[in-house]
């Protein structure tokens, strides 16, 4: 079969639109329609019922749908695996890195931009669980981020910095005289938290369950820095990573650690039975010549 009319027909059932498809393509209508008569031809069987404008997919174009996926991945794999060859010279990195997690690792990104300037790298900023879940399904190469509780068997980590959650007060009595602080000290405040996208929050949900704490959710967000503007209002607790803690400006709140406490374990993950790119492997051992330096520290 016609790897470009394969193409064309997942185009255009992806798009549900001759017009959208043939936009996206960049191709006349009349093309794609002779692409798919060719396919149709080809099997001995209609692929599309149409209805005017509209069309379906009969049972043979869903199974030639299915199959013609699978076989432009391959395809798309393929051209990753040569173009590799090329030593790095030219290449695309997609690189998962939450937020909050970026502003640890912008020293990482920057180096690696440094060694390999041609490499075109796109950086997607998801909360955790998103982050994993794009990983798993190849949207991403690589990623850095919290390590998950309960992680796809599927994915590879390699662990790269630990560091304490810290709870972020008002700058008030009774917390400004505590040393550090107890969860259930914290049960009838108001608590703002990040998005469920977060595995942050997992981990939060976890320790709430085994401290028999029902937290008051007042808010939640994506955004760091605004959990921590809530908690300057006067009343309330949002949890920020130490690394952050640095970067709070401003008077009116204090950091505690915490009782239990909860480690915010980071470390890059990819797929453990897809194909690595040379891009994503060498950001990978850029991570494991960070791993040796923090380790010899």
């Amino acid at each position: 079969m016609d790897i470009k009319a394969l193409r064309y027909f997942v185009e255009l059932v992806n798009e549900k639109s001759f017009t959208r498809a043939s936009d996206k393509l960049f191709v006349t209508q009349p093309t794609i329609s002779k692409m798919i008569r060719s396919l149709e031809e080809e099997v001995d069987q209609p692929l599309l019922h149409r209805q005017g404008r509209l069309f379906s997919l009969t049972d043979a174009g869903e199974i030639v749908y299915q199959r013609a996926q699978e076989v432009l991945a391959q395809m798309s794999q393929l051209d990753a695996e040569l173009v590799d060859l090329n030593q790095l010279k030219r290449g695309h990195l997609k690189l998962g890195i939450p937020p909050m997690v970026g502003h640890v690792y912008a020293g990482l990104i920057r180096q690696y931009r440094q060694r390999y300037p041609e490499v075109e790298m796109t950086i997607v900023e998801y909360g955790g669980r998103k982050i994993e879940q794009a990983v798993t399904s190849g949207e991403l190469d690589v990623a850095v981020t919290m390590l998950s509780l309960n992680p796809a068997v599927e994915l590879n980590a390699l662990p790269l910095d630990t560091y304490p959650i810290c709870a972020i007060l008002p700058d008030s009595k009774p917390w400004r005289d505590l040393p550090s602080v107890h969860w259930q000290q914290l049960k009838n405040e108001p608590f703002y938290l990040y998005t469920e996208d977060f595995t942050l929050s997992d981990y939060i949900d976890q320790i709430c369950k085994s401290e028999n704490i029902v937290p008051h959710i007042a808010a939640r967000s994506s955004q760091w820095d605004f959990l921590v503007a809530l908690v300057k209002s006067g009343v309330g607790v949002a949890f920020l990573p130490e690394p952050l803690c640095h970067r709070i400006q401003g008077e009116g709140i204090i950091v505690k650690n915490m009782t239990p406490s909860i480690d915010w374990k980071l470390g890059a993950i990819w797929h453990s039975e897809r194909y690595v790119s040379r891009t994503a492997e060498a950001w990978l051992d850029l991570c494991r010549e960070y791993l040796t330096k923090v380790g010899s520290n």
